[in-house]
């Protein structure tokens, strides 16, 4: 065999192993990230507060009530409304609480828990005005935004499967509590980790006061001191995304829903919540002031798209 013939062997045989392993090869699938229609998000804010007022007792709350349990009925995950009695620590008055639980790919073994609180508060204590600090809050940021959000992402799970499962919880009674006594707050997520209605979630993320024009969010510190692996890669993820009004500094204790997660039924939970609104030197924050005027689509977008990213392109564990 002359050399010219042994080269042209050695050529097709290394060509025919290529082709074997391409063969064999799968092909790598780009991850698919749904769209967070943040221009929607924002119409479920403006729709919340065209009811008015959403505090305990009030025609607000009852007829956005139904509007949301309509609304969370038409999509395809699995609807649990948990109903409780509490006495509102603010007005000292019984009332009755729903939680509103919606579940999308319940037969995944891990579970990430979304929530956010739909009440809002029955006084605008923090206002300038003493004449307005008997009025309830209308509250489309501490309220709405964070119930907008989770409202579009709701429509995506139902038409876009997540590849883990999902709970959704609409949480009741978080407003009510007095000031200065932190405890007395977020009375349903309390009800919620006493009474878990649903398999216990591996983790869970609270959407609170996301709506600011001029939104910054940093790390809350309990969230922290909670889950500080999660917050990290969350933080990254957002910084990674270019979504600028997530700043990784770790800054105020507030006491949210994700504390009693956490306290009583050992849920891992971290807090994403803007607690400058609008800024440090003015506050609109449980007064009259807190109107969809000083919300932005965009500031929704921000939280919606981080989560949706993380959602469906993160690894979960």
């Amino acid at each position: 065999m002359s050399q010219l013939e042994d080269k042209m062997k050695r050529m097709l045989f290394l060509v025919l192993v290529l082709f074997l392993i391409s063969c064999n090869t799968t092909p790598t699938k780009s991850i698919d990230i749904p769209n967070f229609d943040f221009n929607k998000a924002f119409t479920y804010l403006e729709e919340q507060c065209e009811f008015g007022p959403r505090n305990p007792g009030s025609a607000g709350r009852s007829n956005f009530s139904d509007y949301l349990k309509d609304f969370l009925s038409d999509l395809s995950g699995k609807l649990t409304i948990q109903e409780f009695v509490y006495t509102e620590p603010i007005t000292n008055i019984e009332r009755d609480g729903k939680n509103f639980i919606i579940q999308f790919n319940e037969e995944a073994e891990y579970r990430l828990l979304l929530g956010a609180h739909w009440d809002t508060r029955s006084f605008s204590d923090q206002d300038e005005s003493v004449d307005n600090q008997s009025i309830p809050v209308l509250g489309a940021n501490d309220g709405a935004s964070g119930t907008a959000v989770l409202m579009e992402l709701c429509n995506i799970f139902s038409v876009n499967n997540p590849k883990i499962g999902i709970d959704v919880i609409f949480f009741d009674a978080e407003d009510g509590g007095n000031p200065g006594q932190p405890n007395t707050f977020a009375l349903g997520a309390k009800f919620f980790a006493e009474n878990l209605p649903i398999i216990k979630p591996d983790f869970a993320i609270i959407v609170d006061m996301v709506g600011d024009k001029n939104l910054t969010i940093p790390i809350e510190r309990i969230s922290y001191s909670i889950a500080p692996d999660k917050v990290k890669e969350i933080w990254s993820l957002a910084d990674d995304l270019s979504l600028r009004a997530f700043k990784k500094t770790i800054e105020n204790e507030i006491y949210d829903d994700h504390v009693p997660l956490w306290e009583i039924a050992q849920i891992p939970a971290i807090n994403i919540i803007d607690f400058q609104y609008p800024n440090m030197f003015y506050n609109y924050w449980h007064t009259q002031s807190d109107t969809p005027n000083n919300c932005s689509p965009q500031s929704l977008g921000q939280v919606g798209t981080l989560l949706v990213n993380y959602i469906y392109g993160s690894t979960h564990q």
